[in-house]
Protein backbone atom coordinates (compact mmCIF):
# COMPACT_ATOMS: atom_id res chain seq x y z
CA UNK A 1 0.00 0.00 0.00
CA UNK A 2 2.72 2.42 1.01
CA UNK A 3 4.73 1.37 -2.04
CA UNK A 4 1.77 2.26 -4.25
CA UNK A 5 1.50 5.66 -2.59
CA UNK A 6 5.20 6.30 -3.11
CA UNK A 7 4.91 5.30 -6.76
CA UNK A 8 1.93 7.58 -7.28
CA UNK A 9 3.67 10.47 -5.52
CA UNK A 10 6.92 10.12 -7.47
CA UNK A 11 7.33 13.01 -9.84
CA UNK A 12 4.81 15.28 -8.09
CA UNK A 13 6.64 16.27 -4.88
CA UNK A 14 8.41 19.57 -4.26
CA UNK A 15 11.89 18.23 -5.04
CA UNK A 16 10.63 16.47 -8.15
CA UNK A 17 8.94 19.62 -9.40
CA UNK A 18 12.10 21.63 -8.76
CA UNK A 19 14.18 19.03 -10.60
CA UNK A 20 11.69 19.13 -13.49
CA UNK A 21 12.00 22.92 -13.75
CA UNK A 22 15.80 22.78 -13.68
CA UNK A 23 15.88 20.02 -16.30
CA UNK A 24 13.50 22.01 -18.52
CA UNK A 25 15.49 25.23 -18.13
CA UNK A 26 18.80 23.54 -19.00
CA UNK A 27 17.31 21.74 -22.01
CA UNK A 28 15.51 24.81 -23.35
CA UNK A 29 18.62 26.95 -22.85
CA UNK A 30 20.74 24.49 -24.82
CA UNK A 31 18.21 24.26 -27.65
CA UNK A 32 17.78 28.05 -27.77
CA UNK A 33 21.52 28.54 -28.15
CA UNK A 34 21.65 25.80 -30.77
CA UNK A 35 18.80 27.33 -32.79
CA UNK A 36 20.35 30.80 -32.65
CA UNK A 37 23.95 29.61 -33.04
CA UNK A 38 24.42 30.45 -36.76
CA UNK A 39 23.67 34.10 -36.12
CA UNK A 40 25.41 34.27 -32.75
CA UNK A 41 28.57 32.72 -34.19
CA UNK A 42 28.61 35.25 -37.02
CA UNK A 43 27.95 38.03 -34.51
CA UNK A 44 31.13 37.15 -32.63
CA UNK A 45 33.14 37.79 -35.80
CA UNK A 46 31.86 41.36 -36.13
CA UNK A 47 33.84 44.17 -34.59
CA UNK A 48 32.30 46.79 -32.27
CA UNK A 49 32.22 49.34 -35.09
CA UNK A 50 28.77 51.06 -35.28
CA UNK A 51 28.95 50.61 -39.06
CA UNK A 52 28.38 46.89 -38.42
CA UNK A 53 24.97 47.45 -36.82
CA UNK A 54 23.00 46.38 -39.94
CA UNK A 55 25.06 43.18 -40.20
CA UNK A 56 24.53 42.54 -36.49
CA UNK A 57 20.78 42.83 -37.02
CA UNK A 58 20.94 40.21 -39.77
CA UNK A 59 22.92 37.93 -37.45
CA UNK A 60 20.21 38.29 -34.79
CA UNK A 61 17.38 37.18 -37.09
CA UNK A 62 17.53 33.49 -35.99
CA UNK A 63 17.22 34.63 -32.38
CA UNK A 64 13.56 35.61 -32.82
CA UNK A 65 12.22 32.11 -33.60
CA UNK A 66 14.60 30.62 -31.03
CA UNK A 67 13.23 32.87 -28.28
CA UNK A 68 9.64 32.21 -29.33
CA UNK A 69 10.14 28.44 -29.23
CA UNK A 70 11.71 28.78 -25.79
CA UNK A 71 8.73 30.76 -24.46
CA UNK A 72 6.40 28.11 -25.88
CA UNK A 73 8.37 25.27 -24.29
CA UNK A 74 8.59 26.98 -20.90
CA UNK A 75 4.88 27.78 -20.87
CA UNK A 76 3.94 24.19 -21.70
CA UNK A 77 6.50 22.62 -19.37
CA UNK A 78 5.52 19.72 -17.15
CA UNK A 79 6.06 19.77 -13.38
CA UNK A 80 6.09 15.98 -13.30
CA UNK A 81 9.57 14.46 -13.34
CA UNK A 82 8.16 11.32 -14.94
CA UNK A 83 6.65 13.20 -17.90
CA UNK A 84 9.28 15.57 -19.24
CA UNK A 85 9.61 16.27 -22.97
CA UNK A 86 11.18 19.77 -23.19
CA UNK A 87 13.11 19.04 -26.36
CA UNK A 88 10.01 17.77 -28.14
CA UNK A 89 7.99 20.76 -26.91
CA UNK A 90 10.73 23.18 -28.00
CA UNK A 91 10.83 21.65 -31.49
CA UNK A 92 7.05 21.93 -31.76
CA UNK A 93 7.17 25.55 -30.65
CA UNK A 94 9.82 26.33 -33.25
CA UNK A 95 7.77 24.72 -36.04
CA UNK A 96 4.62 26.59 -35.02
CA UNK A 97 6.16 29.97 -34.28
CA UNK A 98 9.21 30.44 -36.51
CA UNK A 99 7.39 32.31 -39.28
CA UNK A 100 5.02 34.34 -37.06
CA UNK A 101 7.96 35.32 -34.86
CA UNK A 102 10.02 36.45 -37.85
CA UNK A 103 7.10 38.56 -39.12
CA UNK A 104 7.34 40.66 -35.94
CA UNK A 105 11.01 40.20 -35.05
CA UNK A 106 12.33 41.39 -38.43
CA UNK A 107 10.65 44.84 -38.46
CA UNK A 108 11.45 45.31 -34.77
CA UNK A 109 15.12 44.58 -35.41
CA UNK A 110 15.14 46.92 -38.39
CA UNK A 111 13.53 49.71 -36.36
CA UNK A 112 15.92 49.26 -33.42
CA UNK A 113 18.86 49.21 -35.83
CA UNK A 114 17.79 52.55 -37.28
CA UNK A 115 17.53 54.02 -33.78
CA UNK A 116 20.89 52.59 -32.67
CA UNK A 117 22.61 53.74 -35.88
CA UNK A 118 21.20 57.24 -35.47
CA UNK A 119 22.29 57.45 -31.82
CA UNK A 120 25.81 56.24 -32.57
CA UNK A 121 26.13 58.85 -35.34
CA UNK A 122 24.08 61.51 -33.59
CA UNK A 123 26.71 64.23 -33.82
CA UNK A 124 26.50 64.04 -37.60
CA UNK A 125 22.72 64.58 -37.68
CA UNK A 126 22.77 68.17 -36.47
CA UNK A 127 19.68 67.53 -34.34
CA UNK A 128 19.25 69.06 -30.87
CA UNK A 129 20.26 66.91 -27.92
CA UNK A 130 16.71 66.22 -26.76
CA UNK A 131 16.19 64.21 -29.93
CA UNK A 132 18.71 61.67 -28.66
CA UNK A 133 16.73 61.30 -25.43
CA UNK A 134 13.51 60.92 -27.40
CA UNK A 135 15.04 58.26 -29.63
CA UNK A 136 16.32 56.35 -26.59
CA UNK A 137 12.84 56.42 -25.04
CA UNK A 138 11.27 55.26 -28.29
CA UNK A 139 13.79 52.42 -28.45
CA UNK A 140 13.01 51.36 -24.88
CA UNK A 141 9.25 51.41 -25.53
CA UNK A 142 9.83 49.37 -28.70
CA UNK A 143 11.68 46.74 -26.68
CA UNK A 144 8.82 46.57 -24.16
CA UNK A 145 6.35 46.21 -27.01
CA UNK A 146 8.57 43.44 -28.36
CA UNK A 147 8.47 41.63 -25.00
CA UNK A 148 4.66 41.55 -25.05
CA UNK A 149 4.64 40.59 -28.73
CA UNK A 150 7.06 37.72 -28.02
CA UNK A 151 4.75 36.23 -25.39
CA UNK A 152 1.65 36.67 -27.54
CA UNK A 153 3.07 35.29 -30.76
CA UNK A 154 4.60 32.32 -28.90
CA UNK A 155 1.40 31.23 -27.18
CA UNK A 156 -1.42 32.33 -29.48
CA UNK A 157 -2.25 32.11 -33.16
CA UNK A 158 -3.08 35.62 -34.36
CA UNK A 159 -2.29 37.49 -37.52
CA UNK A 160 0.90 39.52 -37.21
CA UNK A 161 -0.94 42.85 -37.27
CA UNK A 162 -3.36 41.68 -34.58
CA UNK A 163 -0.49 40.54 -32.37
CA UNK A 164 1.19 43.92 -32.91
CA UNK A 165 -1.98 45.77 -31.88
CA UNK A 166 -2.51 43.61 -28.81
CA UNK A 167 1.10 44.09 -27.72
CA UNK A 168 0.64 47.85 -27.96
CA UNK A 169 -2.68 47.66 -26.12
CA UNK A 170 -1.16 45.71 -23.23
CA UNK A 171 1.71 48.19 -22.76
CA UNK A 172 -0.57 50.45 -20.71
CA UNK A 173 -3.40 48.03 -20.00
CA UNK A 174 -1.19 45.89 -17.77
CA UNK A 175 1.38 48.29 -16.39
CA UNK A 176 2.69 45.78 -13.86
CA UNK A 177 3.47 43.28 -16.62
CA UNK A 178 5.19 46.04 -18.59
CA UNK A 179 7.22 47.04 -15.52
CA UNK A 180 8.18 43.39 -15.09
CA UNK A 181 9.43 43.28 -18.67
CA UNK A 182 11.25 46.58 -18.13
CA UNK A 183 13.05 45.22 -15.06
CA UNK A 184 14.22 42.21 -17.08
CA UNK A 185 15.49 44.50 -19.85
CA UNK A 186 17.38 46.61 -17.30
CA UNK A 187 18.86 43.45 -15.76
CA UNK A 188 19.90 42.20 -19.19
CA UNK A 189 21.52 45.54 -20.03
CA UNK A 190 23.34 45.58 -16.69
CA UNK A 191 24.65 42.04 -17.14
CA UNK A 192 25.88 42.95 -20.60
CA UNK A 193 27.53 46.22 -19.56
CA UNK A 194 29.09 45.10 -16.28
CA UNK A 195 30.05 41.50 -17.06
CA UNK A 196 29.91 40.07 -20.57
CA UNK A 197 27.65 40.11 -23.61
CA UNK A 198 27.44 36.32 -23.45
CA UNK A 199 25.84 36.18 -19.98
CA UNK A 200 22.30 37.22 -21.02
CA UNK A 201 22.39 34.55 -23.72
CA UNK A 202 23.47 31.93 -21.18
CA UNK A 203 20.67 33.01 -18.83
CA UNK A 204 18.03 33.37 -21.54
CA UNK A 205 15.82 30.51 -20.29
CA UNK A 206 15.40 31.78 -16.69
CA UNK A 207 14.93 35.32 -17.98
CA UNK A 208 12.17 34.13 -20.32
CA UNK A 209 10.57 32.15 -17.49
CA UNK A 210 10.50 35.39 -15.47
CA UNK A 211 8.95 37.17 -18.46
CA UNK A 212 6.21 34.54 -18.58
CA UNK A 213 5.61 34.95 -14.85
CA UNK A 214 5.26 38.74 -15.07
CA UNK A 215 3.11 38.39 -18.19
CA UNK A 216 0.48 36.13 -16.63
CA UNK A 217 -2.19 38.90 -16.61
CA UNK A 218 -1.58 39.47 -20.33
CA UNK A 219 -1.87 35.75 -21.05
CA UNK A 220 -5.01 35.39 -18.94
CA UNK A 221 -6.81 38.33 -20.55
CA UNK A 222 -5.85 37.20 -24.04
CA UNK A 223 -7.23 33.73 -23.35
CA UNK A 224 -10.43 35.14 -21.87
CA UNK A 225 -11.23 38.01 -24.21
CA UNK A 226 -9.40 37.48 -27.49
CA UNK A 227 -9.60 33.75 -28.18
CA UNK A 228 -12.65 31.67 -29.04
Amino acid sequence: MSSGVRTADFGTGVLSRAAAVVHTLVTVEALLLLAASPGLAALLLLGPDPANLPLAAVCLLPLGPALSAAVYALHHRSHDLTDLHPARTYARGWRLNALPALQLWTPLLAWLTVIAFTLTHFSATGLPGWWAVLLAVIGAVSLLWGAHALVLTSLFTFRARDTARLAGYFLLRHGRATLGAASLLVLTAALTALLTEALPALLAAPLLLSLLHSGRPVIAETEEDFTA
